[in-house]
């Protein structure tokens, strides 16, 4: 039995499940979110706890059980708190700023980056050099902040680029000098 897909799930105050067949909404103060999931997956809820099942035995629907779980845990978890990314941009010249919901970034090049904010996105700057992107998808927080960091990767040499919070960047040296 798939270990993660065995736990149940707590459904905490101030969130609203509602299961229809295999089709789960979930409200909370932040949103609405919905998940369907497959045939071969079973959802039953029991109080405030959600138990997630196979409906039979197959290499499938074990493969689907702890993912299934999984999505459902993330989806309860972004209505009720949400989630967040940091990155920090580092370098001379390098800022961010805030032009409405979207955001516009100066990253060494001859013109200023511009990231579109998908819906239920929003950036948050702590001065112009922290992004918070916070949301209630845990999939599209990650892909929106994968995004601004591929505008400019942080580099080996002066680490300079947008990264993540805590992220550790390898350095390399840099040329030695003639003897």
């Amino acid at each position: 039995m798939s270990r993660i897909g065995k736990n149940p799930i707590i459904i905490p105050s101030g969130v609203d499940v509602t299961i229809s067949g295999n089709v789960i909404t979930a409200k909370g103060p932040l949103g609405q979110e919905t998940l369907t999931l497959k045939s071969e997956i079973i959802i039953e809820r029991e109080g405030n706890t959600i138990l997630v099942k196979r409906a039979y035995e197959s290499r499938e629907a074990r493969c689907l059980h702890g993912l299934s779980r999984t999505l459902l845990n993330n989806m309860i978890t972004g209505v009720h708190t949400g989630f967040e990314k940091k990155l920090e941009i580092v370098g001379v010249g390098y800022r961010a700023a805030k032009a409405g919901n979207d955001l516009d970034l100066q990253l060494g090049y001859s013109h200023p980056v511009k990231v579109l904010a998908p819906e239920g996105i929003e950036f948050i700057l702590e001065g112009n050099t922290k992004v918070t992107v916070k949301g209630r998808n845990k999939q599209t927080v990650g892909d929106v902040a994968a995004e601004v960091r591929s505008k400019r990767p942080p580099e080996v040499y002066k680490g300079k680029g947008v990264k993540y919070a805590g992220e550790y960047i390898r350095r390399k040296a840099g040329k030695a000098g003639k003897k």
